[in-house]
């Protein structure tokens, strides 16, 4: 290997090593020693796009198996998930649009929409559709974009330069006045300049310029002559176009739009990180209601082995060991079902937590083992509804976005309510001429006369005329343009002011539907949490009458059809708590989309969040002898 491709294999290897996904920026343009000329119009540099998971994925994988606690997936889903990523973008392309404004550009459409979560698979046994997510009626786009009245000024300076070189040649009719039947000219014009507009609606251009011309002609008493000037013009709105508060509106826009870009990507991190919890849990679920469909098929093959037994015996009829045997069919349906809800949602949540998706050789073959459970507390705690309103009022992102935007318009009402104005322009112009040459040969004995002595020169002659300001011009004067009917303005200006009153009025209807998301939350979180304490009680007394149908059984005092009955109340009673289990998850995960506190419940740092890096560390559960023996035998 070279030794040159040091530095950057270097750097490459420890981003390897240490699995951090480079950050997204953009790069400034290389520095040189011309670069304080040239860098304005270099290209700057963005990397591509990291495909790259964090380290925190791998270093969670044990044996085949991927142990996640909540607040691992949480981590993962903020470092790995692509939704969010995507939505780091956005405060960068926000500041590029500011970079933009600054320089007069108009505004650019940048934001994304919120990408909606992963949704759990379709479930046979477990019921996750009793709670819906919140915040359907309130939404807020990407920021403001459009743009009526006055053009903003062009605050970029610019400098510009002309040269012509030229030879003509002009056959005349007339010999009086060139004395010559064909005018040849050759001549050079160079021209420079400097253009610079200003906020407050003012423009001034700087123009030097100078021409050099040759002729046949022996009438010309300078020849070859010099000639040009210098000329300031400046110019002021002082109706359309006048002042700070219009020119600058995209600026403003521009600040509240990467403002809307930050809260976006606040509102796809709530968006993913409620998604992927709601996952979790669903595995959890599914992994506990696997457990139960397997207890309760080794009660139905426990029930046909006493049955077969008893049936050798004469103590039962053939009929009872038929039924015994068809309850164990029924039972591995019902596992095979849960089993197969299990293995599909653990692929919906490996896909939310790689960026390669289930593709990811890392983690394609694992099986995710949940290491936390569903806790339900045994108390619910009573909130006010009044203060937990208030409290999403203040605190979701959604409702700011629809604040800013207001704002924004609000700003570019400014714009179009100016363009109601007439045009009034101010200018003045002043222009310093200079004349410059030598006495023309082809003017023999000065026949046709002589020069002014003070002409005669050459360069630095003309340029002292032009300071010494020998022959100036002043010019001032105003331009009054007045639209007589002024149609389009007047309706600009209406249409921006009822899109204002109409944003008002879907920021109350969004503030009302915040208090009804509020209020559903919170009945949906009660009711939840009632429904789980009757499930409970509900499995414990079939339980209670499934052991007591058994105890008859053995004396004779009940049938086979009976302890099967007793047998399916309780798979049903035990479904029907861990849903209730699972729906209570979901009610308290749309509890806390709806009050805003989604991040602070689940200790998420935006900061962690922009950066894609949590630094809270995972920690694995002991290994067991098993597991050992596996990975001693890894290579």
């Amino acid at each position: 290997m070279p030794f040159r491709a040091l530095p950057v294999v270097f750097p490459l290897l420890a981003l390897a090593a240490f699995g951090q996904a480079p950050a997204i920026r953009v790069e400034p343009a290389g520095a040189s020693f011309l670069s304080p000329i040239t860098r304005p119009y270099r290209q700057r540099y963005v990397p591509p796009a990291s495909l790259r998971n964090s380290g925190r994925l791998e270093s969670l994988i044990r044996s085949g198996n991927l142990y996640l606690t909540a607040q691992d997936a949480i981590a993962l889903a903020i470092e790995n998930n692509i939704d969010i990523e995507i939505q780091r973008y956005g405060p960068l392309l926000g500041r590029e649009v500011i970079r933009r404004a600054s320089g007069g550009g108009a505004l650019r459409n940048v934001g994304l929409g919120i990408f909606a979560g992963p949704q759990s698979v379709s479930l046979a046994g477990i019921n996750i559709g009793a709670v819906t997510s919140t915040g359907a009626g309130v939404s807020s786009g990407g920021g403001i974009v459009t743009q009526i009245g006055p053009n903003i000024p062009n605050l970029d300076p610019i400098v510009f330069a002309y040269a012509n070189f030229a030879h003509n040649t002009t056959p005349l009719s007339n010999v009086f006045l060139s004395r010559t039947d064909y005018l040849i000219n050759n001549g050079r014009v160079y021209q420079y300049g400097y253009i610079q507009q200003f906020l407050p609606g003012t423009s001034l251009q700087l123009t030097f310029t100078e021409s050099r011309s040759h002729v046949n002609s022996p009438t010309s008493l300078l020849n070859p002559s010099l000639s040009g000037n210098v000329d300031f013009f400046l110019t002021q709105n002082l109706l359309q176009g006048f002042g700070r508060s219009v020119n600058s509106r995209n600026i403003v826009v521009a600040k509240n739009n990467e403002k809307v870009n930050e809260l976006q990507l606040k509102q796809q991190v709530i968006t993913t990180v409620a998604a992927v919890l709601n996952l979790y849990w669903d595995l959890v679920s599914f992994s506990e209601d696997v457990r139960l469909k397997r207890d309760a098929l080794a009660a139905a093959r426990k029930l046909e082995d006493d049955n077969r037994a008893e049936a050798r015996l004469g103590a039962v009829a053939q009929i009872d060991v038929t039924r015994a045997e068809a309850e164990v069919q029924a039972r591995e349906q019902d596992l095979a079902i849960s089993q197969t809800n299990l293995l599909q949602q653990e692929i919906v949540l490996k896909n939310a937590l790689s960026r390669h998706g289930v593709e990811d050789p890392s983690i394609e073959e694992v099986h995710v083992v949940p290491l936390d459970r569903i806790e339900v507390p045994a108390t619910q705690p009573v909130h006010s509804v009044k203060e937990l309103v208030s409290q999403a009022i203040a605190a979701r992102p959604d409702l700011e976005q629809t604040r800013i935007d207001i704002r924004s318009s609000i700003t570019m009402l400014a714009g179009s309510r100016n363009a109601l104005r007439p045009t009034l322009n101010a200018f003045a112009e002043l222009t310093n001429h200079a004349l410059s040459g030598s006495p023309n040969p082809l003017n023999a004995d000065n026949a046709y006369g002589s020069p002014d002595p003070y002409y005669i020169g050459g360069y630095g002659n003309f340029l002292g005329e032009i300071f010494r300001r020998n022959f100036p011009d002043y010019s001032i004067g105003i331009q009054l343009n007045i639209p007589l009917r002024n149609r389009v303005a007047q309706a600009d200006y209406a249409t921006d002011l009822l899109t204002l009153r109409q944003s008002r009025l879907q920021l109350q209807r969004s503030i009302n539907q915040v208090g009804v998301d509020v209020r559903n939350a919170e009945i949906g979180l009660e009711q939840a949490h009632s429904r789980y304490l009757a499930a409970v009680r509900a499995r414990e007394l079939a339980q209670q009458a499934e052991h007591a149908e058994e105890m008859n059984y053995q004396y004779g005092k009940s049938t086979v059809f009976q302890v099967i009955q007793a047998q399916r109340d309780v798979v049903t009673a035990e479904t029907e708590e861990v849903q209730s289990m699972a729906n209570y998850t979901h009610a308290r995960i749309a509890f806390d989309q709806a009050t805003g506190t989604t991040l602070d419940a689940n200790h998420i740092e935006m900061a962690e969040a922009i950066a894609g890096k949590v630094k809270r560390s995972s920690m694995l559960p002991p290994l067991t002898g098993r597991e050992q023996l596996q990975e001693k035998k890894l290579p």
